[in-house]
């Protein structure tokens, strides 16, 4: 049967390799945090797609982004792939759907809920899932820095502006989902299709369970916990 996908993701001819371990990064200060900071010991930096991308000196680390939105992480995950990607951690912040989870707690991602648009074009024989050892290398590597942290289920969406309180509270009740982000579960279906390991790092940055919204992404204590794990997932491997 002739093949009927018409893309695939490839190295072009004047792009440059990357290492086999990264960091995929979502919001923006996160990700020029992450590139400055392996570009500081002597790495270099490219463009991938609008984004950016940054390798170390030792060439043994990268950190792209940013990368909003499961479209567009799932490009840049593509490409990051052809490139030679084949650990790759995603970090960024997510909402809490429970009152188990404030801002400011750490999560390692656990069993994805896809709300979002793009996983289901990446058929998989059995449910997407992150891998179990890079989880738990995430794990060790919070504890080693007396990090608190748990695993929890995530429900990704495209519309952030459109959840609802009684679907929130349907999730959390049937599929023991805790908290919401925007890219989890279709970079979840993507690695697994492709054969590479993924897992993700959350900050909680808002509350969604309360009578009114809570943000906390704007707080001075938010902004650095999340530079300091930005800086810790910067050793990782080390």
């Amino acid at each position: 049967m002739k093949e009927q996908i018409i893309i695939h993701p490839a190295k072009g001819k004047k792009e440059k390799t990357v290492p086999e371990t990264g960091l995929l990064v979502a919001t923006a200060g996160e990700a020029r945090l992450a590139q400055k900071l392996l570009m500081n010991n002597g790495g270099r930096q490219q463009n991938i797609y609008i984004s950016k991308l940054a390798v170390s000196a030792e060439a043994d680390l990268f950190a792209a982004g940013p990368t909003i939105g499961a479209p567009f992480a799932v490009m840049t995950m593509e490409k990051l792939i052809a490139l030679g990607a084949r650990k790759i951690i995603l970090f960024g912040w997510c909402g809490a759907v429970t009152e188990e989870y404030s801002v400011g707690d750490v999560v390692v991602g656990g069993v994805p809920v896809s709300g979002e648009g793009t996983s289901h074009h990446y058929p998989l024989d059995s449910p997407a899932m992150p891998s179990m050892p890079l989880c738990d290398s995430l794990s060790d590597l919070l504890e080693g820095a007396g990090i608190q942290h748990s695993r929890a289920n995530i429900w990704s969406t495209d519309a952030p502006y459109r959840e609802e309180r009684s679907y929130l509270a349907e999730l959390h009740k049937n599929a023991d989902v805790k908290c919401v982000d925007m890219e989890y579960s279709a970079l979840c279906a993507v690695a697994q299709f492709r054969n590479v390991e993924f897992s993700a790092l959350f900050l909680v940055s808002d509350e969604l369970y309360r009578d009114k919204w809570q943000p906390g992404y704007v707080r001075r204590d938010f902004r650095d916990k999340s530079s300091e794990l930005v800086a810790l997932l910067t050793t990782i491997g080390k």
